[in-house]
């Protein structure tokens, strides 16, 4: 081969190589031209993923697009601001939280949720979980919770309380024992106060818990003792007559009481001791034992006058008027034996007339104006002050005397 042919074929080879380069050049300045001019049409858009920021160019046209480039996943309970569907523009802030797991216990049923919220009141409400105050929450509605965590609450049921003699009111409570419940509403019991139930008891809806209240003090009193009757016989009184010797005065005592009381109501009231202060004096009181001489047989005899004849009165004697009844020794109720021990039925003729001891004593002797001569000898439940009864043989006899105001004398 010539030195021509090969200079040539060199020369060749250098302007080949040299196209080749000027080509790959184009190509590089073109793709870089076209890379520059791709990443300017970029938008720049801020990612706020559950608190870590990030900062991304993208060509996306939704947030759902931008949030699928950045592999977040979006489940149905998290939150997406602004919207999966809203256009991508330069400068766009998108905010995207997670949603977390809590569970929620009411009264011991449980039901898991999904919420992007921490604040426990913002958890219930995301919840549809309604609370009262009475409610009784494992944790405060205030307080922040982690993943995870539970919620328990204790709904309130209202219940009916009774203290003592007040008014009964309704108050609220949850699953409480009786101890529980009064503690919450500030009510204590004292140390003989009795309840209708056991502290230690739960409540339950509708659930009556009374309270006895029970009280006891000491109460010391003076009292009075009553006094002694001595009865004492006394041959110079007419049977059936008393006499008071000496008079009775009652005593003193001191007493002391426990006394019990419930509800307000004193339902005991034991002696714990006594005290005699002053010692009472005993009444003597003589009773009559002398027998009343029995009355002479009615006789008249010529120059002489009857026990029946009233033309005259016997001189001297304490003289009054009386009303005058008259009654038989059979009458109703009647037993036939006189206050004074007289037997009015073996004795027909005998004159006795029923009287008031306080106006006329027993034993008597009197003059009865139409009626003669006559004992005191007996009393009547209805012969009080100036009332007499006289005694006859015969209802006829009675029914004829009737009622009438008579003079008598009481002569001894």
């Amino acid at each position: 081969m010539t030195k021509q042919p090969m200079k040539n074929l060199f020369f060749g080879s250098m302007r080949n190589k040299q196209m080749f380069t000027r080509i790959i050049a184009l190509v590089v300045f073109a793709s870089v031209i076209s890379f520059v001019l791709y990443e300017g049409t970029k938008k720049s858009v801020a990612i706020d993923a559950d608190g870590e920021q990030l900062e991304v160019s993208t060509h996306a046209k939704t947030v759902a697009d931008v949030l699928a480039d950045a592999n977040i996943e979006v489940a149905d309970y998290d939150k997406v601001s602004p919207s999966l569907d809203t256009e991508i523009s330069n400068g766009l802030e998108i905010k995207w939280e997670q949603a977390k797991k809590f569970v929620i216990a009411v009264d011991g049923e449980e039901k898991e949720v999904w919420t992007t919220e921490e604040k426990v009141a913002d958890i219930l409400a995301d919840a549809d979980v309604t609370v009262t105050e009475h409610d009784k929450l494992s944790v405060g509605l205030d307080e922040q919770l982690a993943e995870g965590q539970a919620i328990s609450i204790d709904k309130a049921f209202g219940i009916v309380l009774v203290d003592g003699n007040k008014k009964e009111q309704k108050i609220w409570s949850t699953k409480q024992t009786v101890a529980d419940v009064l503690k919450q509403n500030n009510v204590k019991l004292n140390e003989f106060d009795r309840l209708n139930t056991k502290e230690t008891a739960l409540v339950a809806p509708g659930s009556k818990v009374a309270i006895t209240r029970v009280e006891k003090k000491v109460d010391t009193v003076q009292e009075e003792i009553d006094f002694a009757v001595e009865q004492k016989n006394d041959a110079n009184l007419a049977k059936g007559e008393q006499k008071v010797v000496a008079e009775g005065a009652k005593g003193t005592i001191e007493r002391t009481y426990e006394v019990v009381t419930e509800n307000g109501k004193i339902v005991a009231k034991n002696l714990q001791k006594e005290n005699v202060t002053k010692e009472p004096t005993k009444k003597v009181v003589a009773i009559g034992t002398k027998e009343a001489p029995k009355a002479a047989p009615v006789t008249v005899s010529r120059g002489a006058t009857s026990t029946n004849d009233t033309s005259g009165a016997p001189a001297g004697g304490r003289e009054f008027y009386v009303e005058a009844t008259a009654y038989t020794a059979y009458c109703d109720g009647c037993s036939g034996i006189t206050a004074t021990g007289i037997d009015i039925r073996s004795n027909p003729g005998i004159k006795v007339i029923a009287v008031d001891p306080n106006v006329i004593p027993l034993g008597s002797r009197v003059w009865v104006e139409g009626y003669g001569y006559a004992i005191a000898g007996d009393t009547g439940g209805v012969i009080k002050g100036n009332i007499i009864d006289l005694l006859v043989s015969s209802k006829e006899e009675a029914a004829n005397w009737g009622r009438r105001q008579v003079r008598i004398k009481v002569l001894n």
